[in-house]
């Protein structure tokens, strides 16, 4: 110790001693009040995006609101894992991804892997195109614009319009969401079992996504 400190009364070093370990305890308080309220937060965020009946019920509408969701298109992405046939979705998401590209020079690159990915011969996810698209889009991508893709994109969309969208909304994916089970049952049952099953739901789909 100090002779500073050996100085000074033991009485003043106990309350020295006191108020540190105060301090410290208040400290931690403080920290622990700041967690509970980011933590509160954090939960009250949630709850006001929980999925909603009106929101799934537009999912009928048309295959723009489904896919424009974020939930729904990872209920659709989900739908069509199960189907095998998951590369039409991956190939319109790559094609939105791409038109929002903002550097010319990373045109060129970008455009080279979704052809490569999606759309030539030996193309690992291969898409359903005619030859007139496909020769098209390869003569599109030697000298890629923001619409180079744009045909090919418009052509796996109306496919899948007309496939699998409504084979979707057919589906337990679709189904166990807008129309829960126990929609026979009293108020009370049919609103708890509802809620039950948005949620259960949300959670594969976040999964999903």
């Amino acid at each position: 110790m100090c002779k500073g400190l050996a100085a000074l009364p033991a009485t003043c070093l106990k309350s020295a001693k006191d108020m540190k370990h105060r301090l410290g305890f208040l400290l931690q308080k403080s920290d622990s009040c700041d967690y509970s309220s980011s933590q509160g937060k954090k939960e009250k965020i949630s709850s006001s995006h929980r999925l909603s009946q009106e929101e799934v019920r537009k999912w009928a509408d048309s295959l723009e609101n489904l896919i424009h969701h974020e939930r729904g298109l990872a209920a659709f992405r989900a739908f069509l894992k199960s189907e095998y046939s998951e590369e039409n979705i991956e190939f319109w998401v790559s094609c939105e991804d791409y038109k929002k590209t903002k550097s010319p020079a990373k045109l060129s690159p970008k455009a080279r892997k979704i052809y490569d990915e999606f759309i030539s011969v030996q193309a690992t996810k291969e898409v359903n195109l005619d030859s007139c698209t496909r020769e098209k889009t390869s003569h599109n991508v030697l000298e890629p614009t923001l619409s180079c893709f744009d045909e090919a994109q418009r052509k796996i969309f109306t496919l899948m319009e007309k496939d699998s969208y409504r084979r979707f909304l057919k589906s337990p994916y679709y189904l166990d969401l807008v129309s829960p089970p126990g929609a026979g049952c009293g108020p009370e049952n049919c609103k708890r079992n509802h809620t039950h099953t948005l949620d259960c739901n949300s959670n594969i789909i976040s999964q999903c996504a």
